[in-house]
């Protein structure tokens, strides 16, 4: 080889490192912005109320309340089962573990003065 083509190469080859250097650093920049100002937009909104999610990610209203089995459905991408589309499936959550909302009652005004 002449040592012109290996320097060429080279060029070529550092070239390609250090663009996709940084672009994966201005990737990861962004992502990290973009964290910052949902984490900051959380914060305005003020504390929310804990929602029942269980393992599987899906809340409470979509287990059965006899089984406490999950009646939803999961995708599964083609790119595991090595299939050009997605599948579904029942899911395979065992039941709701986490913690109990409280129930909501009604409670009578006894403050306009007609009921007491």
């Amino acid at each position: 080889m002449e040592p012109v083509s290996m320097v060429i190469g080279a060029t070529i080859a550092l070239g390609g490192f250090l663009f996709g250097r940084l672009m994966t650093q201005r990737q990861s920049r962004t992502a990290l912005e973009q964290q910052r100002r949902q984490e900051q937009a959380r914060v305005l909104s003020g504390p929310q109320n804990p929602q029942p999610l269980c393992g599987c990610g899906h809340h409470l209203v979509f287990h059965d309340q006899e089984t406490k089995r999950c009646q939803t459905q999961v995708v599964i991408p083609g790119r595991w089962t090595g299939q050009t589309s997605s599948t579904y499936r029942q899911c395979m959550c065992q039941g709701y573990r986490g913690p109990l909302p409280l129930d909501e009652y009604y409670a009578p005004d006894y403050l306009n003065g007609t009921d007491g």
